[in-house]
């Protein structure tokens, strides 16, 4: 029998290559059926932009994985997958032990890896100038914000507690600056 982190090294590259497959093409096809152009002609400018987007990209996962050891993210989203495929539940099956992370980009959002990943294709779009991007990072993001981190939030809350229930109150979801201060 395969350990759980030998699952995750094995099996999480494989299912985002497929997942991102999935947004990729059904980018595509909405793009069709709602009759998007396919290209908007960027500019060189804009697309030296996307290209500058795209390395800004790079240097915001590195600030990521300063926090989270890239084994320990492989490791949790293997696990999260397993759940919502098999609906099990909220238990601490990753037995992560370490404390609440709320520095670095965790102090701007709480999902720095979703937003990464948005921001990625958004450069992507940028410089390839394919319409299907934009329209693949929208679904990301609703996909992201809608169904991975809600469920990921429910566990969160289970190992956290209170702690998690007040981070989630000053610190938004995915998409940075967008929590209301209190006055």
């Amino acid at each position: 029998m395969l350990s759980i982190k030998t699952k995750a090294v094995l099996l999480v590259p494989l299912i985002a290559f497929a997942v991102i497959t999935a947004f990729f093409t059904l980018g595509y096809l909405l793009t069709i059926i709602l009759k998007i152009p396919l290209s908007f002609g960027f500019t060189i400018l804009i697309r030296l932009l996307g290209l500058i987007f795209l390395v800004f990209t790079l240097f915001f996962f590195a600030w990521f994985f300063k926090y989270r050891k890239p084994i320990d993210v492989l490791i949790s989203t293997y696990v999260t997958f397993s759940k919502v495929m098999k609906k099990n539940s909220l238990k601490n099956l990753s037995g992560r032990t370490e404390p609440l992370i709320v520095k670095g980009p965790y102090r701007y959002v709480r999902h720095p890896l979703y937003l990464g990943v948005v921001l990625f294709v958004l450069g992507l779009f940028l410089v390839l100038d394919y319409s299907f991007l934009l329209v693949s990072a929208i679904l990301l993001l609703l996909w992201f914000n809608f169904v991975v981190a809600s469920f990921e939030e429910k566990e969160l809350k289970a190992i956290f507690g209170e702690q998690y229930n007040q981070y989630s109150k000053e610190v938004p979801k995915i998409i940075p600056f967008t929590k209301r201060k209190k006055k």
